[in-house]
């Protein structure tokens, strides 16, 4: 299992329940299941995590009630996968499916506030210029005479692109799910003008968030001063925001990206970024990982993280958690 920390809550969660026998294995070990449990006869629940299970295996688990698989991530389906599944459910094994939400949403809607936040302030741009100059502690106006949106006392924001304060931004959100209503909910208490575009989300979605429902996404990138396209990558929502959507930003806006790249025409959202039309806080790329040599790397008006923003501790332990509690009560 590549996600830490999801095992060991898994094995806490079912020791307090009764007897339970836990194998943490080294890389090179590529056993099936039945290979690997030293009494398969004995086993009534069993959790896989990125161990093979073949056909021929399972008829070593002949006690088996129930079973949670999780092979090669959380989307990974082969056609001996479903094979094998079918053959345990027609056991009547009872075959959990965990789903892909639910247990991240947190973790990326706090890192998606914090990348706001980031840009907004250019943090991170500050804090790498002041490790080799002492350039970002003078703020002389240019020329010695202060001007309106120019440098001045403590005055170190980029007036070409959206920045200062949250309260009273326009924040626009594609998404009304587990993560972008976290995040609205959180940019509507820090004071923001918030509205969402989900045709798929119920009423209530916008009402918890306390984000006002548009009904167009033509619409609700207009007057974006904060676009965060916030919905998962899927065949329906690839390429969802389109050229036309992001040449339609106003200029300056900050985009903000932290579930999937795939959801925006990069190629458009690139172009505007580069010609310094927009500014982009981004936790994802069409490309990962992102070239050393990627022109949108280091950049004035980007701010980036290298795809961590849903793996947390708390998240991967509520992976298991959510998991765990799909099975029978003991």
């Amino acid at each position: 299992m590549v996600w830490p920390f999801a095992a060991d809550q898994a094995r806490m969660l079912w020791a307090a329940q009764g007897p339970v026998e836990f194998v943490r294995l080294v890389a090179a070990d590529n056993r099936p299941a039945g290979e690997i449990i030293t009494q398969p006869s004995t086993i009534k629940r069993l959790l896989l995590l990125d161990v093979p299970l073949t056909p021929a295996c399972t008829m070593r688990f002949p006690a088996l009630q129930e079973i949670a698989w999780n092979e090669g991530g959380y989307t990974h389906e082969s056609t001996e996968r479903a094979v094998v599944l079918a053959a345990l459910s027609a056991r009547g094994v009872r075959v959990i499916q965990h789903t892909s939400e639910g247990f991240w949403g947190q973790s990326v809607a706090e890192f998606g506030l914090a990348l706001t936040l980031a840009a907004l302030r250019r943090i991170p741009q500050l804090h790498h210029e002041m490790l080799t100059s002492l350039k970002p502690w003078d703020y002389s106006p240019p020329g010695g005479v202060g001007q309106p949106g120019a440098r001045g006392h403590q005055f170190g924001d980029d007036p070409r692109f959206t920045g200062g304060t949250l309260e009273g931004k326009r924040v626009r959100i594609v998404g009304a799910g587990n993560i972008a209503s976290r995040y609205a909910s959180f940019c509507r208490m820090l004071g923001a003008d918030v509205a969402a575009w989900d045709p798929f989300a119920a009423e209530p979605a916008f009402h918890r968030s306390g984000a006002r429902r548009e009904h167009f996404l033509e619409r609700l990138v207009r007057d974006a001063e904060i676009f965060a396209p916030m919905v998962p990558l899927t065949g329906q929502t690839r390429g969802l925001v389109t050229a036309t959507h992001l040449d339609a930003l106003p200029r300056g806006a900050l985009v903000v990206l932290v579930t999937r790249a795939g959801i925006c025409d990069m190629t458009a959202l690139r172009r505007r970024v580069l010609a310094d039309e927009v500014a982009l806080a981004a936790d994802v790329f069409d490309v990962e990982p992102l070239p050393l040599g990627d022109p949108l790397l280091g950049r004035a008006n980007v701010v980036h993280t290298p795809h961590n923003a849903g793996r947390t501790r708390q998240a991967n332990e509520q992976w298991a958690e959510m998991l765990l509690a799909q099975f029978l009560p003991v």
